[in-house]
């Protein structure tokens, strides 16, 4: 049985995937594919089961009833309810079929069977994929997360830094820096809120350098409009890296904490967001 963790690590990569599959779909004369290996491995984790019906890649989800809801795999990527049987005789017919009046109705309009295609095709995927994965949690689930951190943190390894960093951005909905906030070699998250104005607000928001293997979090908020948002973020990055940002006790001092205290931090927030046990909502 796969851990918490394990499953929101899960649920990000399907999030990812999908986005990156979203970006390969357009107008039938756009010239886009969709890449279809990458969609048959976020199929094979689904619900669904494949089915090959003449020259067509069916993937069948039964309902209570035993009708099928089948998604096509092209480029148009649409889901009918309907039969595969029915499905082939749409969208790739033999020439004896097509003589047929009632036939060539069908394969001219499939509104009357067609659920969705394309995006909204996509999302129901990415939603029956996510719906198998178990987000049941206690506290010590947290815990593990932040120990993994500061145990990557302590290391030098910043794929384990940025694990954790992830997972409690997940779970606090936290976002990547906006536009505005973005600095290179950084890895940089944050609470954000857009006021009516246009100015962004990011904050509590936490900053992870790649160079110097240092972890900060500030607690105020920053605003897009301040001309100084980056040297903010960035100011105390020298001193970070001389301290060596191991020891928790580096503590608070005006709202910034440093090193394995941006964790237990983050830890602490997750806590107080979600509880201490029950199961976390999509």
């Amino acid at each position: 049985m796969s851990s918490f963790k394990e499953n929101l690590l899960r649920k990000i990569q399907i999030d990812e995937t999908v986005k990156k599959l979203a970006a390969g779909i357009g107008p039938p004369d756009s010239g886009l594919k969709i890449d279809k290996t990458m969609l048959r491995g976020l199929l094979e984790t689904g619900p669904r089961k494949f089915r090959k019906e003449r020259d067509l890649e069916l993937y069948v989800l039964e309902d209570a009833q035993g009708s099928g809801n089948i998604l096509v795999l092209d480029n148009e990527l649409a889901v009918y309810k309907t039969t595969p049987e029915d499905i082939a005789l749409r969208k790739s017919p033999t020439v004896r079929e097509m003589v047929s009046i009632r036939n060539v109705f069908k394969i001219l309009n499939d509104k009357d069977v067609m659920v969705s295609k394309r995006e909204d095709s996509l999302e129901t995927v990415r939603k029956e994929c996510i719906a198998m994965l178990d987000f049941s949690f206690d506290a010590a689930d947290f815990e593990a997360i932040e120990k993994d951190g500061a145990d990557s943190l302590k290391n030098g390894y910043a794929d384990g830094v940025i694990e954790s960093l992830s997972l409690f951005r997940k779970l606090l909905g936290y976002v990547p820096a906006p536009k505005a906030f973005h600095s290179g070699n950084h890895y940089i998250i944050g609470k954000s809120e857009k006021k009516e104005s246009g100015e962004l607000l990011f904050g509590p928001v936490a900053v992870y350098s790649f160079i110097h293997n240092s972890l900060k979090l500030i607690e105020r908020q920053i605003s897009s409009l301040a001309k100084d948002r980056i040297a903010v973020l960035l100011k105390t990055e020298k001193s970070d890296a001389q301290d060596g940002l191991q020891d928790a006790s580096t503590g608070k001092e005006k709202g910034l904490l440093q090193g394995a205290g941006v964790f237990a931090y983050l830890r602490e927030e997750t806590v107080r967001r979600l509880g201490r046990s029950g199961t976390f909502r999509m």
